[in-house]
């Protein structure tokens, strides 16, 4: 008898305060194109994956989600951090230890939805997961009270994004041993599990400052030209 196949599922982080933008909207509410938000332009490109359930966790506090109007997509209360979030999400889900769970910065809304099939289509072949990333091109510094100490060698280092996707029991165990992870990523790393690597594109950015909000508007008017 063949097992059934794993159902996809997404998981959006999105209980950050944005204190770095220095605005009075959180960043992931501020408006990004024909009035939609960054975390309203991110969920529509999430739901062209059709996905059996789209979660997302937000701040206690949010106000703002439900001014969205978005149906199909369903919400819990974030954590204190980003592993606590996608936890919370995760026990909202109806889902199997070997369906696939995508997790996606609410504020990476340049992602290419073709770049995230590919990464769904090697995460169904690899059990470890995998997440979008990009090599490293800049020169880098290591600087101790503001002087270079060192040139990094960057010829196998590259740069993580998300989304990231994993199988649900590796995922859960993973965050349940490595709380503080800043990825999933590195939460499958601390159990010696090795993510595989798929290529994105260089304008998938996180939008943290200002500067970044203003790119990614300009980034979008040219993916839709």
């Amino acid at each position: 008898m063949h097992n059934p196949p794993s159902r996809l599922y997404v998981v959006v982080p999105a209980a950050g305060t944005g204190q770095r933008m220095g605005s009075a909207l959180p960043k992931q509410y501020l408006e990004l194109e024909s009035g939609q938000t960054v975390l309203g332009v991110t969920l529509g490109k999430l739901r062209q994956l059709s996905p059996h359930q789209l979660v997302v966790a937000l701040h206690p506090a949010d106000t703002w989600f439900d001014h969205l109007n978005l149906s199909g997509v369903d919400r819990v209360i974030g954590g204190d951090n980003r592993a606590a979030s996608v936890l919370s999400a995760l026990s909202a889900l109806d889902a199997r230890d070997e369906d696939l769970i995508l997790v996606h910065d609410a504020v990476r809304p340049c992602v290419r939805v073709a770049d995230i099939n590919r990464l769904i289509d090697l995460a169904r072949v690899h059990a470890e997961g995998a997440l979008l990333a990009v090599p490293v091109i800049d020169t880098l510094k290591r600087v101790q009270d503001q002087r270079v100490t060192e040139t990094v060698d960057r010829a196998a280092l590259w740069q993580a994004q998300t989304p990231q996707i994993f199988q649900f029991a590796l995922l859960k165990r993973a965050l349940h041993a490595a709380p503080t992870a800043t990825d999933e990523a590195s939460a499958v790393e601390s159990l010696g599990i090795f993510p595989r690597i798929c290529q994105g594109r260089a304008d998938n950015l996180k939008i943290t400052t200002s500067e970044d909000l203003a790119m990614a508007r300009w980034i979008l008017e040219g993916a839709s030209a």
